[in-house]
């Protein structure tokens, strides 16, 4: 049961966070008369009441503000700083946005030393990343099969790989379990979001494994991770890391098949291996990779771009892709090591919109950043004033009624960014009702302490940590409903 969850395989590494409960519009009083804006949209009473009810721990701040005027309409606790999880990712694409502009594209470029002569390269091929965080396996094989079709068979030197555009990172956090896919590795060559492609069969007694980075068109095997199914009920997984990454899983959670994404820890490794396994596919022979620390002189022979940034970052925003917002942030950076990048982005946050964050990656995925939901409003209010582009690609987030069916044709709006990590919540964004004021607010519950002692073995599902989640999205769309129905 738990691996009917846990290992099964997705396009992206995560779904996209929706609300569990619908904000809609409380009736205006008979008069017509608006409540003020001392009402707040609910006495402090029955904001306490809400909370209770939730029962959440820890601590809950909100701010929402009139979107034109900035007007402060309601508050809790505006100034305490809590985790903001993955609505950091909207400040991080306000940053990329800012110091990389929407033009910018990623490119993964195949380069030469020398000349191609006869097809064969006269010198080195060099695969070189440039940090793209979007590259999968079918694009990797259209640019092979490019390469083919000019009259590339080989080179006569080296197939080198060129993964130093971003520093190379085993995982974006430490305290998070080798084998959960959102905590990906990092580095200037990234191929389907850094995993692999693990599938398992029965067959008699015995099993049938396969690990590939399939795409629609493309199914290359890996070699460099080697899966073995263990005879045992738990661990779930071990893991192994080394030339070849080791994994074995729990044969008494596989059932008689399924498949699931696992993350590769040396991306720029296993990026190279399925290029070399492509271009033989394609007829072009090439030495095993060898990684270059520097690029050598050399001339282009084909490149892969990314889709505009603003597309990036709008699927970023949409499937809450962490390796997407580290390597977005590291290159806005420019910096070597992720803390150093993170400090440069809330350098950037207090120079660009005077509010005090301490972001220790451009994710949320780890537990220690630090933003206040007066500061997140504050930035919201500016990115809008100054249209700074992260309106325009935040996901519509989907109303829904209290047994859950989605309100087709809702008449509130809501433009937002949620995050979630174990006992802590957030949501941030736009509220555009039907008629009366726009509104910006942000809400950030978490429970930090209960948070920081699950064990990491423990931290891809703890004990009780869905239901939070549950509780601190419904009480997320329950003081929204209040909101829009008070002041829209």
């Amino acid at each position: 049961m738990v691996l009917g969850g846990l290992l099964a395989g997705a396009a992206y590494p995560a779904l996209a966070e929706v609300m569990d409960s619908s904000p809609r519009p409380v009736p205006r009083p008979a008069s017509g008369a608006a409540k003020p804006a001392a009402a707040a949209g609910a006495s402090a009473g029955e904001y306490a009441a809400l909370i209770a009810a939730a029962k959440l721990g820890g601590e809950v701040s909100f701010v929402v503000a009139d979107a034109k005027t900035g007007e402060v309409l309601a508050s809790r606790d505006p100034d305490l700083a809590l985790p903001p999880a993955s609505v950091a990712k909207a400040v991080t694409a306000l940053y990329a946005l800012d110091r990389l502009g929407p033009a910018y594209r990623f490119t993964t470029r195949v380069l030469a030393t020398g000349p191609v002569e006869a097809g064969m390269v006269q010198g080195d091929l060099i695969l070189a990343g440039g940090g793209d965080p979007t590259l999968q396996t079918d694009q990797l094989g259209d640019l092979v099969a490019r390469l083919a079709k000019s009259g590339v068979r080989g080179a006569t030197g080296r197939f080198l790989y060129w993964d130093g555009a971003l520093p190379r990172l085993r995982g974006i956090s430490a305290d998070q379990p080798d084998h959960v896919g959102y905590n990906a590795a990092i580095s200037g060559l990234n191929l389907n979001f850094n995993r692999v492609h693990f599938e398992w069969k029965r067959s008699g007694g015995d099993w049938q494994v396969a690990v590939d980075a399939r795409g629609e068109r493309f199914v290359p095997e890996v070699g460099m991770v080697r899966v073995a199914i263990a005879s045992r009920e738990a661990p779930l997984f071990t893991y192994d890391a080394g030339e070849v990454e080791e994994w074995t899983v729990a044969s008494g959670a596989l059932g008689k098949g399924g498949s699931r994404w696992l993350p590769v820890r040396d991306p720029g490794a296993y990026v190279a291996e399925v290029f070399r396994t492509l271009a033989r596919a394609q007829g072009i022979r090439l030495d095993p990779p060898t990684r270059t620390g520097a690029l050598p002189a050399a001339s282009e022979l084909g490149r892969v771009e990314s889709e505009p940034l603003p597309d990036v970052l709008r699927d970023m925003l949409r499937f809450s892709t962490n390796l997407t917002a580290e390597c977005v942030g590291l290159t806005a950076s420019g910096a070597t090591e992720l803390e150093a990048s993170a400090r440069g982005m809330s350098d950037w946050v207090r120079n660009a919109f005077g509010v005090a964050a301490d972001l220790r990656d451009h994710s949320g995925l780890g537990g220690a950043s630090r933003i206040t939901a007066a500061g997140m409003v504050k930035i919201l209010l500016a990115a809008e004033a100054g249209k700074r582009g992260l309106k325009p690609i935040l996901r519509s987030v989907g109303m829904k009624d209290d047994a859950g069916a989605v309100i087709e044709g809702h008449p509130v709006k809501v433009l937002a960014k949620s995050g979630t990590l174990n006992f802590v919540s957030g949501l941030a964004g736009y509220v555009a009702p039907p008629s009366g004021r726009d509104l910006v607010f942000a809400i950030f519950t978490g429970d930090p302490e209960r948070r920081d002692a699950v064990p990491v073995a423990l931290r891809e599902e703890p004990e009780g940590a869905r239901a939070w989640t549950k509780r601190a999205r419904r009480l997320q769309g329950q003081l929204v409903n209040r909101w829009a129905g008070a002041f829209g």
